[in-house]
């Protein structure tokens, strides 16, 4: 087989070829692997103008048959390591490797070298099967994607050297087919003869009119721009400030794609390359729970419309209660927990700069309530709903060593109230009813029950009740 590169040879197209380079484990050196005229395995250092070495047309089979006569002839071959790279780029990959061999532990020199790295046992099996099957083998794993294999083009991805391969062995495969974005990838474009483009970037895949998907690449921007309007988005400071501190926008925006269409979108940047990314805001489905906690009518309208909310006692795997914001990430396509936020937002409630939560288990608090929260102060409340449906009521206090807000029933805040462990809210007529429990005025203060919201005197039937227990200890008084 013509298995070396000769001079006749030069007007190949090298787009159509790769070459197979090879290594020693714990040598910097890379090598380039050939085979000689009576088929055995070789290597040659890539130091010369036209070095020889092993051709890989893509439609051919000339790698199954290296590897096939290297596990033959080879003692041992798991000492060997090897890495499939584009001709045009040979001398460019081969220096590339041999300095990220120096330090491959660095994330950056890690992903690189498992770029171009092939497996010869993985691969003589995956191609192994392939022989065997009558569908290529990706074609059995279409049920576990979004997106089928055999629609995406994948020649696309050649010209930035990155091929389907190496998209598995990252682990970016299963990413793309999921309608995701990779992890960020060196890549090399060549603009023309004299000038070639590298960068970092990130690959998603983009549907096509006749229903085939392409890549899109995302190159890494030196800095999100929010100054110009996003498809007619203006940005508020507000806006520039979400951005920049959880990276989603936090409400729901039109944006105008096509001229005279309006789209409600949702917006998050996408923190490894600064670009930004809508989702529509109308496809969005919020769960009915959330890590063991039911979300209340609230809470799920206003993640819908791209809010954080916050939420209590949720259960982590490994069976730990937790508390955290969570909020729609347009460019995850997913709900993500926002504890830096959080701390960043306790951090400002110590220096008496944080705004306390609009909402508690559900219920809506009122403005006095909120002022109390602010100032240190337990507030009442009640309207709220248990797992069961149950309605109860009962006290919090922002805790701001934990910027959590601490919950207490009835006879806890008695007990907390008395041992002067709280401080009492006396902006509501109900709150001071119970802080004296009840003998703050001649309506309210034999009635030993909690008080609602608002009430300063006792309902009928609490009216009814005590007047039995007076007319009961009149009938034991001696006159």
């Amino acid at each position: 087989m013509q298995s070396f590169k000769t001079k006749s040879s030069m007007d190949v197209n090298l787009k159509d070829q790769d070459i197979l380079l090879v290594r020693e484990k714990g040598s910097n050196e890379v090598k380039v692997a050939g085979t000689d005229k009576d088929g055995k395995v070789k290597q040659t250092k890539p130091d010369s103008e036209n070095p020889d070495f092993l051709k890989i047309d893509k439609h051919g089979n000339i790698l199954e048959n290296f590897f096939e006569n290297f596990k033959r002839q080879v003692k041992d071959p798991t000492r060997f390591e090897f890495f499939r790279v584009p001709a045009e780029k040979f001398k460019e990959v081969i220096q590339k490797l041999q300095d990220a061999f120096k330090n491959p532990d660095k994330p950056e020199n890690k992903a690189f070298i498992d770029l171009h790295r092939i497996d010869p046992e993985d691969f003589l099996k995956k191609h192994g099967q392939a022989k065997e099957q009558t569908q290529p083998q990706a074609q059995t794993s279409d049920k576990s994607y979004a997106i089928s294999p055999d629609s995406v083009q994948w020649n696309k991805l050649e010209k930035f050297g990155i091929t389907r391969e190496s998209l598995e062995k990252t682990g970016n495969l299963e990413k793309m087919l999921d309608y995701r974005k990779t992890d960020l990838m060196p890549v090399s474009i060549k603009i023309d003869d004299e000038t070639t483009l590298r960068t970092d970037a990130r690959f998603s895949l983009r549907r096509q009119e006749d229903g085939s998907f392409v890549p899109a690449v995302h190159p890494i921007r030196h800095k999100p721009d929010l100054e110009r309007p996003y498809f007619g988005v203006t940005f508020t400071k507000e806006d520039k400030d979400n951005l920049l501190t959880n990276g989603n926008l936090g409400r729901v925006v039109d944006a105008e794609f096509r001229q005279g269409e309006k789209m409600p979108i949702l917006l998050s940047l996408d923190k490894l390359t600064n670009e930004l990314v809508a989702f529509r805001s109308d496809k969005l489905n919020v769960p009915e729970k959330i890590k063991g906690v039911e979300l209340s009518g609230q809470q799920r309208k206003e993640l819908s419309e791209g809010k954080a909310v916050h939420l209590d006692n949720m259960m982590s795997k490994n069976g730990k209660e937790f508390s955290a914001s969570i909020q729609f990430n347009a460019d995850k396509r997913s709900f993500e927990f926002l504890f830096d936020n959080d701390r960043k937002q306790n951090q400002k409630q110590e220096n008496g700069q944080r705004d306390v939560q609009k909402t508690f288990r559900g219920k809506e608090l009122t403005g006095d309530q909120r002022d109390s929260l602010r100032e240190g102060k337990t507030v009442h409340v009640d309207g709220l709903v248990d797992k069961k449906g149950k309605g109860y009521s009962g006290y919090i206090t922002l805790n701001k060593e934990t910027g959590k807000t601490d919950f207490m029933f009835s006879k806890q805040y008695k007990e907390a109230l008395a041992a002067g462990k709280v401080i009492p809210d006396n902006r509501s007529k109900t709150q001071v009813a119970v802080n004296s429990e009840g003998k703050t005025s001649e309506a309210t203060k034999n009635v030993k029950e909690p008080l609602k919201q608002g009430q300063t005197k006792p309902t009928e039937k609490q009216a009814e009740k005590q007047e039995k227990k007076t007319a009961k200890k009149a009938k034991g008084v001696k006159m």
